[in-house]
């Protein structure tokens, strides 16, 4: 039997309006009659009806997260803490791939269609920000690096700084052939722009220098494109002792290709990604990474998502950075 608020306000002997404003939140109800009220709802299991309750705000109670591909875990982990953020507000999160084609990103950013959502949590790789500031109203949050400084609040990491940090990582254990894998020279490539500019940022402060020839490009960012690049710097003669991945499922590839060209890593190849994934703490070896605070990252954009829909849409946006930490393991460390 589902209770009633009715049922509330008779079991704590108050009125239903009283019952209603402690449901809601609201700060001037007497601690006693609060209590009586807390404990009614928790003897009956009463759960507010958020369906109606959306209804007379004119909301969904539904927010979208729009991700180029879901096969990537990095996406996959933030997802999973986007919906665990955005149900602590009583949210369902609709989660859509766009695949990164600028169709697809249109259609999810001008809402999807009409009154399905309340907000979007957006990482566009196609969409420009004067494409963003031509579409209508639904509020916004931005993550990735293809849009900055657009029309709408974003969440970002330093990429330059934690890329440098990395590669600082590998000088400090001695490497000097340090490649890199992932660069891309496409619109859609920024992240891979930035972290490319840390790397050899990195590179030059070391007195090492940046050598074209230790830079491997990778379209996508897959586990076969890692191995792909991999194999293609050990054909072409250049014999690197470490190799910083733009990603991790880059990485992963790397190391299948190192280990099917008979290379022991670390000892041979020191390697290192980005990211984070579950996936790196089970490989062998283990993978050294940048981990970005994938929960922080999700919670500061349904924060954000949450003000614009409740609060001022016109503010001006703003931009927040998440952390990230350096987590060195097997796979440049040795075991």
């Amino acid at each position: 039997m589902r209770h009633r608020l009715k049922d509330v306000a008779e079991r704590a002997g108050v009125s239903v309006k009283t019952v209603s404003n402690v449901v809601n939140g609201y700060a001037h109800v007497r601690p006693d009659t609060r209590a009586r009220v807390e404990e009614a709802i928790a003897v009956l299991n009463y759960r507010p009806n958020l369906s109606a309750r959306n209804l007379r705000k004119g909301r969904t109670g539904v927010i979208a997260l729009a991700v180029p591909e879901l096969d990537i875990p990095y996406f996959a982990e933030l997802a999973r803490h986007v919906v665990t953020a955005a149900a602590d507000l009583g949210w369902t999160v609709l989660i859509d791939q766009t695949g990164g084609g600028r169709e697809q990103e249109r259609v999810v950013a001008s809402g999807i269609t009409d009154h399905l959502i309340d907000g979007l949590i957006f990482s566009p790789l196609a969409l420009t920000a004067d494409d963003l500031i031509n579409l209508d109203g639904t509020p916004m949050v931005l993550l990735g690096e293809r849009v900055a400084h657009g029309p709408a609040d974003h969440v970002v990491i330093d990429n330059v700084a934690a890329a440098r940090e990395i590669t600082n990582h590998l000088v400090g254990l001695g490497r000097r052939r340090i490649a890199a894998i992932g660069s891309q020279r496409t619109p859609e490539g920024a992240s891979a722009r930035l972290r490319l500019d840390g790397y050899r940022s990195a590179l030059e402060e070391a007195g090492l220098g940046y050598d074209e020839a230790l830079v491997a490009p990778a379209p996508v960012w897959h586990r076969a494109d890692g191995a792909a690049a991999m194999r293609n710097l050990l054909s072409s003669g250049v014999r690197p002792d470490a190799v910083f991945c733009f990603n991790d499922t880059l990485a992963l590839g790397a190391l299948r290709a190192l280990h099917e060209a008979g290379l022991r890593v670390p000892e041979d190849v020191a390697v290192a990604g980005f990211d984070g994934i579950e996936d790196g703490r089970f490989s062998v070896p283990t993978l050294t990474t940048i981990a970005p605070d994938k929960e922080r990252i999700a919670r500061l954009a349904v924060e954000l998502l949450a003000n614009r829909i409740d609060g001022d849409r016109t503010a001006e946006p703003r931009e927040l950075a998440a952390p990230y930490r350096l987590e060195s393991r097997e796979s440049t460390q040795g075991r």
